[in-house]
């Protein structure tokens, strides 16, 4: 006897919804959600909407705040970023090499068309293009390493480097480090070296931080800008990635 096919619930739907409108900056860092434009955009009932901004509430993607409604979380500050980056390269880097470890052919294979891609990408500086590319090499590489607790550390930490929507990339050079720190990484991995393809990734994350450090000090160097940014909630224990 077949299974019947499992429904997610409407909610969860309408959370992915709204979760792409913050990480693609249609809904900003800090702005008053709408909800009932929402409604009339997704053709739904205020329940899922409400449902579903809950569970981004506990993601730390969403503040929730009585008789004001509900506002996208503010912005990275430094103080975000300096704790934030160490521990996903650590992470980040644990992954590589747990992935190094287990890839078998056809992995290495899909990791090696993935990254093909982001070189022509970063060639046609295609900065955009590249970014989500990246995502999708990142997500891949922690599919092949196969630890589900890894996987979920990495996938509720990962929501919020989505926030910077790359970025970091459009500092001059980063894109082209950044494919370099990418093919340093392949080579480990077709030498099955998954001490040097750790290090390779944590040294990839970290370059990361040093880019948008230096876009943030040229945006203070600018007439008219100040360091006094709202600092993200933290998200809530006890809801998994």
């Amino acid at each position: 006897m077949t299974r019947p096919i499992a429904h997610r619930p409407l909610y969860e739907d309408v959370a992915e919804r709204v979760r792409r409108l913050i990480y693609r900056g249609e809904l900003p860092p800090g702005a008053w959600i709408d909800e009932r434009a929402l409604v009339l955009r997704f053709g739904i009932s205020r329940t899922p909407l409400r449902e579903a901004l809950k569970v981004l509430h506990a993601e730390g993607l969403v503040r929730l705040t009585p008789r004001r409604g509900s506002f996208v979380a503010a912005e990275l500050t430094p103080r975000d970023l300096d704790e934030l980056f160490p521990l996903m390269a650590l992470l980040e880097g644990l992954c590589a090499l747990e992935a190094v470890r287990k890839a078998t052919r056809a992995d290495v294979r899909r990791l090696e068309g993935l990254h093909a891609r982001l070189e022509r990408h970063g060639a046609a500086g295609e900065v955009d293009r590249y970014y989500e590319q990246n995502y999708a090499f990142h997500e891949a590489v922690q599919e092949v390493a196969a630890n589900p607790w890894l996987s979920r550390a990495l996938s509720e930490l990962r929501r919020f480097l989505r926030l910077l929507r790359g970025r970091q990339l459009r500092v001059p050079g980063r894109l082209e480090a950044s494919l370099e720190e990418h093919r340093r990484f392949m080579v480990a991995l077709r030498r099955r070296d998954g001490e040097e393809a750790e290090r390779a990734m944590r040294a990839h994350l970290m370059s990361q931080r040093a880019a948008l450090a230096v876009q943030d000090a040229g945006a203070l160097a600018r007439p008219g800008k100040t360091s006094e940014r709202g600092r993200a909630p933290r998200a809530r224990r006890g809801r998994s990635a």
